[in-house]
């Protein structure tokens, strides 16, 4: 294995994969090394809170690509490996292991850890997160003899994780600080046909809670409850903590990267280090379809296209980013899909019922279409994303009748798309 490399990517997940994945479909003849923390070959992430928590797939299926194709191909796959610092003067990393690697390009596809509580007792085995591969591997042997569970915060990850364990058999109690569910990413709509879906599958749901530590249960060093600031304790043979997650930019922040909630890239995905990149999870950008405002992503969609996006700026094909976000969960019979970025929405429609669990909340500010909550309208999601694309202004009142499609909406709407 040499020690010097055209492109060094740090990071396994979407976004590494797909940087990695492009150089080499566009026939980059430079060397790669793909250099992960994780012992796994390279996986995708969405199974791990759906199918593979409860026993639905196992690991090959959502494998990025098999152990043979790692092997054929142009690039060195480094598992087991920590980057701990970055040379920006030198271009060069070094690991854990007092390894180090010079690179031409650095692509830096951390992405994130899942945020912990630092409260009494987060130490007590049986707390889990749904991050990594052995981490749900983890929480899977501890499911086998568990009938009550507690979920710690309201947002899709717990949310998913609740529904697999419902399916399970297990009674789960879903703590969450805030008024309501998803209240950071969507609608009170949304929020109230989420909890009617859990409480309607026997999901015990509790807001404005406050957790205070953990207690131990009747095995030692086990968790066996949940304490609130109030006392009370929340009784639970496991726990899963889903309250987000923090980026891993450490070693890019200490080697000068200007880092505001992740690593800043312009538009090609650059940092302000020079050869340096930042895709994924912990990037931060200036989204066009968000008016501008600097953000993180947390979504496979992202990952996939700034990953891209920095590969081809590497090969000379550089291009804006400047695709319209999308997002998935499935929740039993729930499935969503949501395009665009609703923050800063002035007006909102739905279409369809919500309480028949197919309907679609579509946002607008100044008249424009902004974003889409679409729950079991595929529809309503594959055109309205392409109308967001468009920069489309639609007749909110004609977006209401669900006897026209959204492509039949704008037709009629009178206003030119703007894209």
């Amino acid at each position: 294995m040499p020690d010097s490399y055209d492109v060094v990517v740090v990071g396994a997940g979407h976004a590494g994969v797909s940087a990695v994945t492009t150089l080499l479909k566009e026939g980059f003849e430079g060397t790669i090394a793909l250099i992960d923390v994780g012992d796994s070959l390279p996986y995708e992430r969405p199974p791990l809170s759906k199918g593979f928590l409860v026993g639905a797939e196992e690991v090959d299926s959502f494998l990025f690509r098999t152990a043979d194709y790692w092997e054929e191909a142009a690039v060195d796959l480094v598992l087991g490996t920590r980057i701990t610092s970055v040379d920006p003067v030198a271009h060069r990393v070094r690991t854990d292991d007092d390894r180090a690697f010079g690179y031409r390009k650095l692509i830096w596809a951390a992405g994130g850890s899942a945020r912990m509580l630092r409260v009494p007792g987060a130490e007590l085995a049986g707390i889990h997160t749904v991050r990594t591969l052995e981490g749900v591997a983890r929480l899977k042997d501890d499911v086998r003899g568990a009938r009550r569970a507690v979920v710690i915060g309201g947002g899709y990850i717990g949310l998913e994780a609740t529904a697999a364990l419902r399916a399970l058999g297990i009674e789960v109690t879903v703590l969450e600080a805030l008024d309501r569910l998803l209240e950071r990413v969507t609608s009170p709509i949304i929020s109230d046909y989420f909890l009617r879906l859990h409480t309607a599958h026997g999901a015990n749901v509790r807001f404005g809670v406050a957790i205070s530590g953990f207690s131990e249960g009747q095995a030692p060093d086990r968790v066996g409850g949940v304490v609130l600031e109030d006392g009370e304790v929340v009784p639970a043979d496991l726990v899963i903590v889903g309250i987000g997650l923090i980026p891993e930019v450490t070693e890019l922040l200490h080697a000068g990267a200007e880092v505001t909630n992740g690593v800043v890239v312009d538009d090609r995905c650059r940092t302000s280090l020079p050869g340096v990149y930042a895709v994924g999870d912990c990037a931060n950008h200036a989204n066009p379809y968000a008016e501008g405002a600097q953000l993180r992503l947390e979504s496979v969609q992202n990952a996939a296209e700034q990953g891209k996006l920095a590969a081809l700026d590497i090969i000379g094909r550089s291009e804006p980013y400047e695709v319209v976000p999308w997002f998935w969960s499935n929740q039993y019979d729930a499935k969503m899909k949501m395009a665009g970025i609703m923050g800063g929405y002035d007006r909102l429609v739905v279409r369809g019922d919500p309480a028949a669990g197919e309907f679609t909340v579509v946002y607008f500010k100044d008249g424009r279409l902004l974003a889409l909550d679409c729950v079991n309208r595929p529809g309503d999601y594959m055109q309205g994303r392409a109308l967001i694309e468009r920069r489309a202004h639609l007749d909110p009142e004609l977006v209401a009748d669900v006897s026209l499609s959204l492509k039949e909406v704008q037709a009629r709407s009178g206003a030119p798309a703007s894209g």
